[in-house]
């Protein structure tokens, strides 16, 4: 062709692109916040913020649009034409694969749907993304989101099947930590770290707190991958759709920088097929200011008609719906009592033990116990509870299904039980042979499953057969065969029987396949209705992860089992679990893992490790943070209590308040922590406290105390305690900082040591030289109190024991004073310490 045609030729391909609608050139496309921008080839070169222009994808790079993965490689798009007509965008492939995507443009996000892919044979999941971003300062691993203070750039799929991250080995990432700095002024890192670089948990794998072994704030727990962080340019968001219609054999878990050798480890496993694929797969691309992230969000899951639960007419993501609840231990004469002094709606029986589900005996023949009267049925208590307004459940173990307590797994086991591997045998077996052959080894050679445990059983027919270990050249036999475990019937086979070896969990019972996953859910909906319960517990989520479909699993778990709970008649569902995946995070209200000082301590007024991690995690992804089970203690003072309501609203912290009758009726303070305790929820509830309030009460300097000043007007007051901690008798003076204006002198001394450790006498002096005399034995646990000109001694419990002689009017000035205390008679033994607390009160706000 000469120069002429050529030219004749390119005119009538333009015409060609522009007659029909087509643009083979870059596309733009727009929402409120932000222009995206798509090249010719399907990569995005750019998004920015429509208000300020600001650039958020790094100069120079691109994101594939919609990338295919056939085993490990990735293909990547060559060639988008876009057909705005049509809102469709063509991406071809070097495998010849052409895919068909939906574009659509809404005021908050971009949904981006896949709506067919030619040759697609061996081409095993889509990914959308990752698209690079220079946002970094927050990680939302879980969900697929990075912010910082001013934009929030993330993905949301829309479908159960479009889960977070890569595609990965059992579709799911695991903790590990890595080093990067929210502040790098406020938090810089030293020398021998950098951004990025990646460390293994701590712990053994098996004891959960031992996990969180790095108390730096630049020390951060992955969580998830859904993003990414990307030291080069900022971080990553991801999400895939994999056709599971195929079955794959995947090394799982796929621990980065994990506990290998350890604990936990990972072990081959065979993921059976279930019906979802990836046609059809669809995700929600956002990008907007971050103090509006979570509202869009909502948009989304009521456009996209996602699951949207609601409490109190609002959505469980919503801050202005986080509550904490209470963990029940003990008799439960008071628990209703304590619940309405409370102003805590939510319950949960942590006493009851843990409920392991079992159709065939539902209810376990457990009951709900009292000290003054008689035992009740668990759907008897549950119907009490509605009709007082309390939302009550109990703690489970998801789908533990355990030998000894399952009718699915003993006498006659399920063939729905979850596998790792599969064979048949090569020779026929009689009921009293323990010989078995099979056609190959498999990885039948490890040992049990990837929580470590070492439980190895085989099931073929309805008959379970343990063992330990198999030959490794033929004939491939079994090694240390029992047969009829857990007293199944032992049968006659014939060659070419299936054989497979059953996945265990983490307390060597085993867990249901994806068809029998759909029945517990069900069951769950149903016997949650049946027991007038509207709060669950799901301890052990890693039920959902045995099946191999990672995220998947949890969506189609926790959709069953919504849908199953509103056709049984149920209206809100209170969910609490073990973790939060990016698979349940549309259905979780809370997760108080954890507890006490490993997460949070309302006393020393200090983050845990646990807590400083989830923390972390849990914001990030635009979910509560959270201070676990907080433990009543029943030698709380009012401002020690006061503590747990003010930082748990300042940092938007949910947590469960640990009630026993026996701790509660020990609290010489229990009236004025109740008092209290009621008032910051009515605050609370009143959404009094504005962004600069939380803000303050974040302040690990402070503790603070609510008063009522009014109809809906309230009074806030900063504590700073002066608290000395394990000081010996042995006279030495303290001293004491009141930033305040001058008040009246506030004090606790608790002696501390053995049981029974006695000191004879004490005497505190004051800098003006004022002296105060104890001349009382005070035992191990006891206080000395002074308070309102009231000098008493107290109990473990501040309950008074003894009114004694005082000096009435003290003060403290502002500015610095000093303290002596020191014991009347010597103490013999060094053990023997004391703790000092001295508050001191400022000025309130009035809100």
């Amino acid at each position: 062709m000469n120069a002429g045609g050529l030219r004749r030729m390119t005119v009538l391909l333009s015409l060609l692109f522009h007659t029909s609608g087509l643009c083979a050139q870059s596309t733009t496309l727009q929402t409120k916040y932000a222009v995206v921008t798509i090249d010719n080839k399907g990569y995005i070169s750019s998004v920015r913020n429509k208000k300020n222009g600001r650039e958020y994808h790094p100069k120079g790079l691109t994101s594939a649009l919609m990338s295919l993965c056939t085993g490990k490689q990735y293909l990547l798009p060559e060639q988008a034409i876009y057909t705005p007509q049509q809102h469709e965008m063509l991406l071809r492939y070097p495998n010849g694969s052409e895919a068909r995507i939906k574009i659509d443009q809404q005021p908050e996000y971009l949904k981006l749907q896949l709506l067919s892919l030619t040759k697609r044979e061996g081409v095993d999941n889509i990914v959308w993304g990752p698209y690079k971003t220079t946002i970094s300062t927050l990680i939302g691993d879980v969900i697929g989101v990075v912010r910082n203070k001013e934009f929030a750039f993330g993905l949301l799929g829309l479908d159960d099947n479009t889960t977070s991250g890569p595609p990965t080995e059992g579709d799911l990432s695991f903790m590990y930590y890595f080093i990067h700095s929210p502040d790098p002024v406020k938090y810089p890192l030293p020398a021998h770290l950098k951004e990025g670089q990646t460390f293994s948990i701590g712990g053994d794998g098996v004891n959960d707190v031992a996990f969180y072994s790095q108390p730096e704030e630049y020390f951060r727990m992955n969580y998830g991958n859904g993003a990414k962080l990307e030291p080069a340019y900022g971080a990553t968001i991801c999400m895939h759709a994999r056709n599971r219609r195929k079955e794959q054999m995947v090394r799982f878990p796929d621990y980065p920088e994990g506990v290998e050798g350890k604990a936990n480890s990972a072990r081959y496993q065979l993921v059976t097929a279930t019906d979802a694929d990836y046609i059809g797969s669809a995700v929600a691309l956002y990008a907007c200011p971050d103090s509006l992230g979570l509202n869009t969000i909502e948009k989304i899951v009521l456009a996209e008609g996602l699951p949207h639960p609601t409490i109190d007419g609002k959505w469980i993501k919503d801050p202005a719906a986080y509550r904490p609840d209470i963990a029940w231990y003990g008799p439960h004469d008071s628990l209703a009592a304590y619940s309405g002094q409370l102003k805590i709606q939510g319950v949960q029986d942590e006493g009851w033990g843990e409920y392991y589900p079992n159709p065939a005996n539902r209810w376990k023949t457990r009951q709900i116990s009292f000290a003054g009267q008689p035992a009740m049925s668990i759907p008897a208590f549950g119907a009490l509870m509605k009709q007082q307004g309390i939302r009550y459940g109990l703690h489970t173990l998801c789908e533990f299904l355990q030998p000894d307590d399952n009718s699915d797994v003993a006498p006659v086991p399920s063939d729905s039980l979850a596998i790792m591997q599969r064979t048949v045998i090569t020779k026929d077996l009689s009921p009293n042979d323990t010989i078995i052959t099979v056609a190959d080894t498999a990885y039948f050679h490890e040992f049990g499953g990837w929580e470590g445990n070492h439980t190895n059983v085989l099931k073929i027919g309805k008959e379970l057969i343990e063992y330990d270990g198999i030959t490794r050249t033929p004939p491939y036999t079994f090694l240390h065969v029992k047969r009829g475990f857990h007293h199944t019937a032992r049968g006659s086979y014939k060659a070419g029987t299936t054989i497979v070896k059953l996945q265990p969990n983490c307390y060597r019972g085993f867990a249901p396949d994806m068809r029998l996953q759909d029945v517990y859910a069900d069951y769950y909906g149903k016997w949650l209705t049946e027991g007038g319960m509207d709060y669950i517990d799901f301890d052990g989520l890693e039920s959902c992860m045995y099946q191999g479909h990672g995220q998947y699993s949890f969506k189609r778990f926790f959709r069953g089992l919504f849908d199953s709970y509103y056709r049984h008649g149920g209206k809100y569902l209170r969910v609490m679990g073990s973790a939060v995946q990016e698979g349940n995070w549309h259905y979780m209200s809370v997760c108080n893992v954890g507890g006490g000082d490993h997460m949070f301590s309302p006393v020393k007024n200090k983050w845990g490790i646990e807590g400083k991690d989830m923390r972390y995690v849990f914001e990030s992804s635009y979910f509560p943070a959270t201070f676990g089970i907080q433990n009543y203690q029943a030698d709380w003072g009012l401002y020690d209590a006061e503590n747990l309501e003010a930082k748990s609203i300042g940092w938007n912290a949910t947590y469960m308040l640990g009630l026993s009758q026996q701790t509660v009726e020990a609290s010489g303070e229990k009236a004025a922590i109740f008092n209290a305790f009621r008032l910051w929820e009515e605050a609370r509830a009143a959404n009094k406290f504005t962004t600069a309030l939380k803000e303050q009460l974040k302040d690990l300097d402070y503790k603070f105390h609510l008063e009522k000043a009014g109809a809906n007007v309230f009074l806030l007051y900063p504590v700073k305690e002066n608290r000395f901690s394990e000081q010996a008798f042995a006279g030495a003076t303290l001293p004491l900082q009141n930033e305040f204006k001058e008040q009246p002198l506030v004090f606790s001394i608790k002696v501390t040591g053995p049981k029974d450790a006695t000191v004879q006498g004490l005497k505190v002096r004051l800098t003006d030289n004022t002296e105060l005399t104890i001349d009382k034995h005070i035992n191990a646990g006891q206080y000395i109190i002074y308070k309102n000109g009231q000098l008493w001694l107290a109990d473990n419990g501040r309950r008074l024991l003894e009114q004694l002689p005082a000096k009435g009017g003290l003060h403290i000035g502002k500015g610095q004073s000093n303290i002596t205390v020191a014991a009347i008679h010597p103490v013999q033994d060094d053990k023997v310490r004391f703790e000092l607390v001295v508050p001191v009160i400022g000025a309130p706000i009035k809100f």
